[in-house]
C-alpha cells in the first residue's frame, strides 16, 4: 500500500499587473513631470499599483515580491534618495481633485492618528499618547487634514509630529534624517500650518472641524479666528463658557450649563442617512462666550447633543464661531462630518498599507504617506467619474468609501463600505485593480 503523503499545494502569491491599467495610467500621467527619467515614473506607478492591490502586506519587501521586474531596493529608492518633490506632487494631486464636480459645501477636518513602532530610531517615535490605541505607547503620530463634502472626501495633507525631545536631539535627527528647517511644533501649530497649505492650494471650504483635542486648545481656536476660518469643533465637558456679557458673570463648564436647559428647548435633528435609517439626536445651541486662560472672551455657539427618546449614548458638545443667524441644522451637519477623516485613517491603514512603512527616515515616512493619499484619491476619482456615468436625474448620491471590506462604525453616510464599493465596481472598471 502506497503511504506517500501528498504535500499541500502552496497558494501562489498574486501578482500586480505588469501593464498599467488604463484608468490608473490616465490618473498618474500628469505625475511624470516630477521625474527626470521614465523608469522613475514607472517605479511610482508600480508602487501605487501595489498599494491598490489585495496584497495584505504592503511594505517594500512584500510588494516587490508581487511586482514583475521590481526589486525592494528600487521601491526603497523611490521613498528615500530618488530625486522628486513629494510636496509638489501632492499639490498637483490636490489641483486634480479640485477639478472634480463639487457640491460647493466642503469642510476641512483635522485629526491625528498613531502608528505603533518598535525601537527608538524611526523619525518622531517616542512613548506618547495616541487615540488610535487609547493609551501611551511607543509610536509615531501624524496630524492630518481631510477635505469632505456630504458624499465624498479626500485627504489634503499629513505631517509627522516631531516631539520636542526629538527636535532637540541632533544625533537622532541626523540618523533619521530630519531636515534642519523642521523645528518643534505643537500639534495645534502643525494643524494651523496645514490650514495655510490648504488655502495656498486653493481649497475653498465653508469651515474647519475636528475633535476635542483641537477644540479644547485655545491656541488652535484663536489661530483659526486670526485666519477668519469659521469652525465647528468638538469640545469636552469641562470647556469653559460665560452666558452673559457682564464681567461679573461666572465661568461655567458646558456640561453644567446644558444639563439645566429645559427639555422643550432641545430639537430633534437628523443629519445623515445610514443603512438603518436617519441618524438623529436632540440638539440645543446657546449663544455665549468661550473663555481663554487669560480671561479673554470670544462670542459663539455652544452646541449640545444628547440621545433622543429611547436612544442610548453619551452627551456631546461643540463650539462654533458661526454668526448668530446660522441655522442649527447647518452646524450639526458640519460637526458630524468628522467621521470622514477617521474613516480615511482606518481605510488607508487596512486597505492601502499606510501603517506598514518600515523605514526610519523622515522623508520616507512622508513620501509613503503622499503615495497613500495619491492611491486613495485615485479611487475617489474613479468613483466620482462612474457616478456621473450612471446617475439619472434626481437620483441621490450615496456616500463613498473605497474600502472593499465591512463599513467602519464611524461612517454614518449610507450603505456599508463593501456595498458602496461593489456598487462602484460594475460601472467603473475598478475591479481590475484587484489581484487575480
Amino acid at each position: 500500500m502506497n503511504t506517500t503523503k501528498v504535500q499541500p499545494k502552496q497558494e501562489q502569491m498574486p501578482q500586480v499587473p505588469q501593464s498599467p491599467l488604463p484608468e490608473l495610467a490616465e490618473f498618474l500621467a500628469p505625475r511624470r513631470v516630477h521625474f527626470t527619467q521614465g523608469p522613475s515614473a514607472e517605479t511610482l506607478r508600480q508602487y501605487v499599483s501595489g498599494l491598490l492591490s489585495e496584497q495584505p502586506n504592503k511594505n517594500c519587501d512584500t510588494l516587490a515580491a508581487v511586482m514583475p521586474e521590481m526589486s525592494e531596493q528600487q521601491l526603497q529608492y523611490l521613498l528615500t534618495d530618488m530625486v522628486w518633490d513629494e510636496q509638489a506632487l501632492n499639490r498637483q494631486r490636490i489641483a486634480q481633485m479640485l477639478r472634480l464636480p463639487s457640491a460647493g459645501d466642503g469642510v476641512l477636518i483635522f485629526d491625528d492618528t498613531g502608528f505603533e513602532k518598535k525601537g527608538r530610531h524611526s523619525a518622531g517615535v517616542t512613548r506618547q499618547y495616541t487615540g488610535t490605541v487609547g493609551k501611551i505607547t511607543n509610536c509615531q503620530v501624524t496630524v492630518n487634514c481631510q477635505y469632505a463634502e456630504r458624499t465624498l472626501a479626500w485627504p489634503v495633507a499629513t505631517r509627522l509630529y516631531l516631539p520636542q525631545g526629538w527636535a532637540e536631539d541632533e544625533e537622532r535627527r541626523k540618523r533619521a534624517p530630519v531636515p534642519q528647517e523642521v523645528v518643534f511644533q505643537t500639534k495645534a501649530e502643525i494643524a494651523l500650518a496645514l490650514v495655510d497649505e490648504a488655502t495656498r492650494c486653493g481649497i475653498k471650504h465653508e469651515c474647519v472641524t475636528g475633535d476635542a483635542d483641537s477644540g479644547d486648545n485655545p491656541n488652535f481656536l484663536n489661530g483659526l479666528a486670526e485666519r477668519q476660518e469659521r469652525h465647528v469643533m468638538a469640545v469636552r465637558a469641562n470647556f469653559s463658557v460665560v452666558l452673559g456679557r457682564g464681567h461679573d458673570r461666572p465661568v461655567r463648564r458646558v456640561d453644567e450649563v446644558l444639563v439645566t436647559q429645559p427639555r422643550r428647548a432641545w430639537h430633534s435633528i437628523a443629519w445623515s442617512e445610514g443603512t438603518k435609517g436617519w441618524w438623529r439626536a436632540k440638539f440645543l445651541a446657546l449663544r455665549c462666550w468661550r473663555v481663554d486662560g487669560d480671561g479673554t472672551r470670544h462670542v459663539g455657539w455652544l452646541i449640545g447633543q444628547r440621545p433622543g427618546r429611547g436612544q442610548h449614548g453619551d452627551w456631546k458638545y461643540c463650539w462654533s464661531d458661526f454668526p448668530a443667524t446660522t441655522p442649527l441644522e447647518v452646524l450639526v451637519e458640519y460637526a458630524h462630518r468628522r467621521h470622514w477623516v477617521e474613516q480615511y485613517h482606518e481605510e488607508a491603514k487596512t486597505e492601502l498599507g499606510w501603517d506598514q512603512y518600515q523605514g526610519r527616515r523622515w522623508d520616507g515616512c512622508h513620501r509613503h504617506a503622499v503615495l497613500v493619499m495619491l492611491s486613495y484619491s485615485f479611487l475617489v476619482w474613479v468613483e466620482v467619474r462612474s457616478r456621473g456615468q450612471r446617475q439619472g436625474p434626481g437620483r441621490p448620491r450615496a456616500a463613498f468609501s473605497p474600502a472593499p471590506g465591512p463599513a467602519t462604525p464611524l461612517a454614518a453616510g449610507g450603505a456599508s463600505a463593501g456595498e458602496r464599493m461593489a456598487a462602484a465596481d460594475g460601472d467603473s472598471g475598478i475591479d481590475r485593480l484587484r489581484l487575480p
